[in-house]
């Protein structure tokens, strides 16, 4: 078989199963589900969806590709419809819709920080946040440079979430208390502390600056 025809054949057995990128991302992110970021391959999905391998190769060639559109999915399921109308409160709703979506899929926030998807949803909502941060008093490159920074912030938090260790875990207390780590020490009760929607509330603040409300009530 020549090059040209082994790709006409996958081609010809990829349309004949009936895949598009959307199922091979649905199916992937199933797999996700069940096992984590680390299970996630080609080759499971394809067994997933009851296919042979060249298969989905046709629809992403490669294991990043796959995350890609796995990314590009969770990201989809963003709802970009009644947002507020004052691009300080839309931007930190957008960024809570984001945390969401994030969370609603194991591993989420490590499969889209893993990434650089320049795919349709997800270039879809980077035009709706950047749209908003241009509304207010920043630059281009100030309102650029603070997408990414929020970003940035929420993919970091929603991992560190995702992953956090559990109550009994005191590997942290016995390194500072065995260390020369007076500062953590100081700090450790707010370390270990996982109000993850505190902490985000905390990082908006720090990034765009309190809201409206909170401004006002400022003696």
């Amino acid at each position: 078989m020549t090059k040209r025809q082994g790709t006409a054949a996958r081609a010809e057995s990829g349309h004949r199963a009936g895949l598009t990128p959307g199922a091979v991302a649905r199916a992937a992110l199933g797999l996700l589900a069940d096992k984590g970021a680390d299970g996630v391959s080609v080759r499971g999905t394809a067994e997933r969806l009851g296919v042979r391998m060249n298969t989905v190769l046709w629809h992403a060639k490669t294991k990043t590709r796959l995350l890609e559109l796995m990314a590009d999915a969770i990201v989809a399921e963003i709802p970009l419809d009644g947002l507020p109308a004052d691009p300080r409160a839309r931007v930190r709703e957008l960024l809570s819709r984001y945390r969401a979506v994030l969370l609603a899929h194991r591993d989420g926030a490590r499969i889209v920080a893993g990434t650089y998807a320049a795919e349709p949803a997800t270039l879809r909502f980077a035009e709706a946040l950047t749209a908003a941060l241009l509304q207010g008093p920043r630059g281009e490159r100030e309102a650029a440079w603070t997408a990414w920074d929020l970003l940035y912030f929420v993919l970091g938090l929603t991992q560190e979430e995702q992953s956090v260790p559990a109550a009994d875990d005191t590997r942290l207390d016995r390194a500072v208390a065995a260390g020369d780590y007076s500062s953590l020490r100081r700090l450790a009760p707010h370390l270990r502390d996982t109000s993850f929607d505190g902490r985000f509330a905390h990082g908006l603040d720090l990034l765009l600056g309190p809201d409206a409300d909170q401004r006002h009530a400022q003696p």
